[in-house]
């Protein structure tokens, strides 16, 4: 089945058992991780991670892993990024299969319309698939709303556009910002709370510009001199190492996709042409850069590092600035090594 706009959010918040596959695709990798995301939450489930060249290899593993029964109880999804054509013949065998007990979810970038995995999941009743594009002005403001009410958010549109914006309308930024600014105003699903200026001001979710985005990229560059100057220029009080942090986490939300599309086997003038309106054009040298000097392990490593600093930084005193030096120091020479 071909899931619509309108339809996709109940899909996934209300799964039908009948699916037994889920297809999202398109350029706005964010947005299908998000509602594959959705989805394992609806389900109160478990993810479970299959790699699309298992099941190339062996294309009977997928039916036979969603027919198995969990061992220890509960619900499993079991999640397939990134999917392409090379997993049409064992997500066949899956929708052939008499029963299933896990759904799965594939994570795919842009797909022809003469793909063989979209024709079988759009024609298949067992199956749902979505393209998921960038979303724009009410569309963006929409999908800050809805990704908003998950966390007890209650967001109006003039605050979820200014959200949208400043988070160059990736849907994984925004739930990131928006999972903090719940935290920070006690807000909950079950007690939800009105999100105003005052506290987006107060959490600092627009603060990537300037200086703080430029410490990260120097440091995912690997431009060492350069990023010891500027941080021996940050005033002394420390106040600007979150920030700095979430600019860096910000610039590794883009780059992992992006990354895994090219050891796909897309090209990187693909992959950065499909980026589209999400990426300012000033920094397209940058993340092309960027993608040639890091792969999928390193980038999930340094966005392991990053969460941790984060919340050690939060819950010090007074955040150090000299914890976050030394780290994008590190990340700046693991960036010279490829």
């Amino acid at each position: 089945m071909k899931a619509s706009k309108p339809s996709i959010a109940r899909a996934v918040d209300q799964p039908n058992p009948q699916v037994r596959f889920y297809l999202f695709h398109g350029p706005d990798e964010a947005q299908s991780r998000g509602l594959g995301q959705r989805l394992v939450e609806a389900l109160g489930a478990s993810k479970f991670t299959v790699g699309a060249g298992a099941v190339k290899s062996d294309p009977a593993l997928l039916a036979d892993e969603a027919g198995a029964m969990s061992l220890f109880g509960g619900v499993h999804v079991i999640w397939i990024e990134p999917a392409g054509d090379d997993i049409a013949a064992g997500v066949e065998a899956l929708l052939e299969s008499p029963s299933s007990e896990s759904p799965v979810v594939a994570i795919a970038g842009p797909l022809r319309k003469t793909s063989g995995l979209l024709k079988l999941a759009e024609a298949s009743p067992h199956a749902l698939a979505f393209a998921a594009y960038v979303p724009e002005g009410q569309d963006a403001q929409r999908m800050v709303i809805d990704v908003g009410r998950r966390f007890g958010l209650k967001i109006g549109a003039p605050t979820a556009s200014r959200l949208a914006d400043q988070c160059g309308n990736d849907q994984a930024i925004d739930a990131q910002e928006l999972q903090k600014l719940a935290l920070y105003i006690d807000a909950s699903p079950n007690a939800p709370k009105e999100l105003d200026h005052e506290a987006i001001d107060a959490v600092g979710a627009d603060t990537a510009e300037g200086d703080f985005a430029r410490l990260a990229d120097l440091a995912l560059g690997g431009d060492l001199t350069e990023l010891a100057e500027e941080l021996s220029r940050m005033p002394g009080g420390g106040s600007e190492a979150i920030p700095v942090v979430r600019s860096l986490q910000r610039r590794l939300l883009m780059l992992a996709p992006a990354r895994a599309r090219m050891e796909r086997g897309e090209s990187a003038d693909a992959v950065m042409t499909s980026l589209g309106k999400s990426l300012f054009w000033k920094d397209k040298p940058v993340i092309t850069k960027m993608l040639s000097q890091w792969d999928s392990d390193r980038l999930a490593r340094i966005s392991q590092r990053a969460g941790m600093l984060e919340r050690a930084l939060m819950f010090r005193p007074a955040p150090q600035q000299e914890a976050l030096g030394e780290e994008l120091l590190a990340i700046a020479r693991e960036a010279r090594r490829r």
